[in-house]
C-alpha cells in the first residue's frame, strides 16, 4: 500500500510516497522512507509523529493513503514572541 512521510526541517521541507507492506506501522514506514538518514537529527524517542495532524503512537498500524508526520520540537518560547492583532499590522 501507498502512504506518505513529511518532515520540514528548517529551510527545508521533504514529502515522500512510499509503498509498505499492508499492516504497517508508522516506525515501519519512517524506516523504509530513508528519511532517518537524510535527517540524522531526527530523534523519534523525543520528537511527536501524526497521522493526518493528529498525534498518534510510532507502533500505529497505518491505512492505505495516510501520511506519516513528524514533527519537530518549538523552537521560540511563546511566552516571548509578541502576539500579532490580526490586521497585518504589528504596531501596537
Amino acid at each position: 500500500m501507498q502512504v506518505g512521510v513529511a518532515y520540514s526541517a528548517v529551510g527545508q521541507q521533504i514529502w515522500m510516497t512510499i509503498e509498505v507492506p499492508d499492516e504497517s506501522t508508522v516506525r515501519q514506514a519512517i524506516d523504509r522512507s530513508g528519511i532517518l538518514r537524510s535527517f540524522p537529527t531526527i530523534d523519534l524517542q523525543t520528537q511527536k509523529v501524526g497521522i493526518f495532524g493528529r498525534l498518534v503512537k510510532l507502533d500505529t498500524t497505518l491505512r492505505p493513503g495516510d501520511r506519516v508526520e513528524i514533527y519537530r520540537a518549538i523552537t521560540c518560547d511563546p511566552q516571548t514572541v509578541p502576539r500579532r492583532d490580526g490586521d497585518g499590522d504589528d504596531d501596537e
